[in-house]
């Protein structure tokens, strides 16, 4: 069902119209929400700056990578930030949560788990955001939050929105659920400080927008973690078909980058936070296979040799860097001199 209404949403078919009253509810009740945390303050402020970094729609927009950026961003620049995130499809034993490189991705969730491997952070989960802030900043050294796919998050007080909105899928047909892929109207962009759209395309063009790109930067083979350059994988590969196997929230966009890098390419679709087995990733043919990073953190106990991710990272712009490093200091300064 997902996947007819994903195809759906994002081709504008005509009897989506029929969900209509649904949609009309289901923005009403986004407002109502946002602006009743807005009127009676009743978000959680923290003591040093949060950042948001997430989305208005369903689906994959990048967001994943573009958080790994502004990790190593801040580090480069001597902060110390630490990650929050609901947990999607994470088991933990308890909430708040330290998310751990060695952990399951079953525990810890595949994106935590991604941020936490990459990133080299303190990754904390907890559907309760204020919980997890309050858990990172008791027990880690940290001054400065990231708070992942929380744009939503309305009890969680924040100090900078970065919005990722996909530069080719854009917002579909531009409705709230069910009749598009919004989770909130699309005025909403209107009112975060930073907008990052993935790759040029017809989608969006927002007046602010500010464009980035996913670049593939390495290939890892999942069993021996042997690296390689993308060049020269694929001049040692590239001849004949891959497959290519994902389960993230937009695999079409994975598909056409193997593409791009000149891989003949068999697809193989996943629903979004795909729980992997190990015979998902057997070809009969031994066909090399391909997947994600977000996917390889669920599947790394598997004797799979021919198995390989693709790393990518998000390039971004100059100026936005150079935007959010002011608006960072600024926020600083004032909690400093709030809380200091």
């Amino acid at each position: 069902m997902k996947s007819i209404l994903e195809h759906a949403w994002y081709r504008q078919a005509a009897w989506l119209k029929l969900l209509r009253p649904l949609s009309a509810a289901f923005t009403f009740l986004a407002r109502r929400r946002r602006d009743d945390f807005r009127k009676n303050e009743r978000s959680w402020v923290a003591s040093v700056p949060v950042l948001v970094v997430g989305n208005i729609n369903i689906g994959g927009t990048g967001k994943t990578p573009v958080v790994l950026a502004l990790i190593e961003l801040l580090k480069s620049q001597g902060y110390k930030p630490g990650v929050v995130s609901r947990g999607y499809g994470a088991n933990p034993p308890c909430f708040p949560w330290l998310v751990e490189p060695q952990q399951s991705a079953h525990q810890a969730g595949d994106e935590p788990l991604l941020i936490a491997t990459r990133g080299q952070v303190p990754v904390v989960i907890d559907p309760d955001r204020p919980a997890a802030v309050r858990h990172l900043l008791s027990h880690y050294d940290c001054d400065l939050v990231i708070s992942d796919d929380g744009l939503q998050h309305y009890a969680l007080a924040r100090d900078i929105e970065i919005a990722v909105i996909d530069g080719v899928r854009g917002l579909g047909n531009g409705r709230c659920l069910p009749e598009g892929a919004l989770r909130e109207p699309p005025e909403r962009l209107s009112e975060v400080d930073f907008i990052l759209q993935n790759g040029e395309g017809a989608g969006l063009q927002h007046a602010h927008a500010q464009v980035f790109q996913l670049a593939a930067t390495a290939f890892l083979n999942l069993h021996t973690q042997e690296m390689q350059p993308v060049d020269l994988w694929v001049s040692a590969h590239g001849l004949a078909p891959v497959t290519a196997v994902a389960g993230i929230g937009n695999p079409g966009r994975f598909f056409a980058t193997l593409e791009a890098l000149g891989l003949q390419v068999v697809e193989h679709p996943f629903a979004d936070h795909h729980p992997f087995v190990e015979e998902d990733l057997r070809q009969a043919d031994g066909t090399l296979v391909i997947m994600t990073e977000k996917d390889a953190v669920k599947c790394r106990q598997f004797n799979c040799p021919g198995c390989w991710v693709l790393q990518v990272s998000a390039i971004l712009p100059d100026s936005f860097k150079q935007s959010l490093l002011q608006r960072l200091a600024v926020v600083q300064d004032e909690k400093g001199n709030l809380y200091g």
